[in-house]
């Protein structure tokens, strides 16, 4: 059940593109396009990693998380679209041998951006190849604004196959550029449980991207989540505070 927010910073990307942004090693466009013109930039992202700890929404799903995966995103007659895939291979916690180690999750998103506000819509399905257990799936509503010195969004998810107890994620973010080679990411986030009116945990990730060719960046990160609920009504029961450490290598192009 991994978050797929990897895809925002290819959407990101994309979307400065199409409007004729340049970023960091990317040329000035020399020509404009009539905006009367569907303009389409597309970006495909390779990426694998390794984290100590298979954290996902704040709870501990296993140890040794082996990942990797695929995005692509574009932008299109002022449309935001993305989808990708990732797999999962991790070790079940100590007294949790029915866990499924095996995973792996499809999902797209369409969003707009009207300036004052983002919003979005999403899907997720989280299968697993090597068992006989359900599919989860979800769909996702959400809204963002970057307000400069902060990027802030909200989403609730919906459970379309599952009982998710109506979690939704209120997000913040910083990125921030130390030269052309290295930038520090920095992102907390809080989930709450609509249904049962809990919030679950508090995550907070600290990331350095090292650019270290053109298209390829290497990024050890380590992030924390403090735990808000121990509800027994909910997948937070006896959930803990958790330290995670991982380094993912993405190649785009």
């Amino acid at each position: 059940m991994q978050h797929h927010s990897k895809t925002i910073g290819a959407l990101a990307a994309a979307s400065a593109l199409v409007a004729g942004n340049a970023s960091a090693g990317t040329p000035t466009p020399t020509t404009t396009t009539p905006v009367s013109e569907p303009v389409a930039a597309v970006l495909y992202t390779l990426h694998a990693g390794y984290s100590s700890e298979y954290l996902w929404r704040g709870l501990d799903l296993g140890d040794d998380l082996v990942e990797a995966g695929v995005d692509v995103a574009a932008a299109w007659n002022g449309l935001g679209l993305s989808a990708g895939a990732w797999y999962g291979s991790f070790a079940a916690p100590a007294g949790h041998t029915s866990i499924n180690t095996n995973e792996l999750d499809l999902y797209g998103e369409v969003s707009k951006d009207f300036g004052f506000i983002k919003p979005s819509i999403g899907y997720i399905a989280y299968l697993y190849p090597n068992s006989n257990s359900d599919s989860y799936q979800e769909v996702y509503f959400g809204i963002s604004h970057n307000f400069g010195w902060v990027d802030a969004s909200f989403k609730y998810f919906w459970d379309v196959q599952g009982d998710n107890d109506g979690y939704s994620e209120l997000a913040l973010s910083h990125s921030f550029e130390l030269s052309p080679c290295w930038t520090l990411n920095l992102a907390t986030n809080v989930g709450y449980l609509f249904e049962q009116g809990v919030a679950t945990a508090w995550t907070t990730k600290l990331s350095v991207d090292w650019g270290f060719a053109e298209h390829a960046k290497l990024s050890p990160f380590v992030a924390v989540a403090i735990a808000l609920t121990d509800d027994s009504y909910t997948a937070y029961y006896n959930s803990g505070n958790e330290l995670v450490g991982g380094c993912m290598l993405s190649v785009t192009f």
